[in-house]
């Protein structure tokens, strides 16, 4: 063989080995590494505060009344004098009262071992959702009242009962907020590497064995 072929095939070899090297190390940095188990009690930090700021506000108002029951009276004649006060200048109030609303999950049930992690996949137990309600007294109405001061700031607490129960009982309204609260905690999971996530009933259970 003549020596240039010689000389150009050695080069050639050294060429190749260097291109070869060259890729293998290409690809060990760009191949893709497993992302590390995030800690959950990090994880539920993160869920929480997503999961604060996706809080459903409404605006809702109501009629409410409030009629005082009679003091009990110690003797017969007391029960009269009640009756004819009763008769005479009852007491009552109504007013037309508005508040603000939050429905949000109750984070403070949200703890590290609602959260289990299997690789790429996560399962999760949500709290319930939980109704927030502040009284707006500069909208509400007093529509007609005698009541003294004990007595209206009973009829607020009524009202704010009565919100409260309302905001339970929508289902369709519960609906919204849990769909909402549960889209933004998923782009969250899948933000931060996993693939699968899963959300389970409330509360999640160790598995048994």
């Amino acid at each position: 063989m003549p020596p240039f072929l010689v000389r150009w095939l050695v080069k050639l070899g050294v060429l190749l080995l260097a291109a070869g090297g060259g890729f293998a190390l290409a690809f060990s940095l760009l191949r893709e590494k497993p992302a590390a188990t995030p800690d959950p009690a990090a994880l539920v930090e993160q869920i929480r505060e997503v999961a604060r700021l996706e809080t459903l506000e409404v605006r809702l108002y109501k009629r409410v009344s409030f009629a005082p029951e009679a003091a009990p009276a110690a003797s017969v004649w007391g029960d009269v004098v009640n009756w004819v006060k009763q008769s005479v200048n009852a007491k009552a109030g109504r007013a037309l009262v508005f508040a603000d609303v939050s429905l949000g999950l109750d984070l403070g049930k949200l703890k590290p071992d609602q959260v289990r992690v299997t690789g790429s996949r996560v399962e999760l137990a949500l709290p319930p959702l939980k109704a927030q309600v502040s009284l707006r007294p500069e909208d509400t109405e007093v529509i007609d009242s005698n009541l003294d001061s004990a007595q209206t700031a009973k009829l607020f607490e009524l009202a704010k009962e009565a919100f409260e129960r309302e905001v339970s009982a929508d289902a369709a309204l519960q609906a919204r907020a849990r769909a909402s609260a549960e889209r933004q905690v998923r782009a969250l999971l899948l933000t931060v590497g996993f693939k699968e996530v899963v959300f389970v009933p409330w509360p999640l259970t160790a598995r048994a064995g």
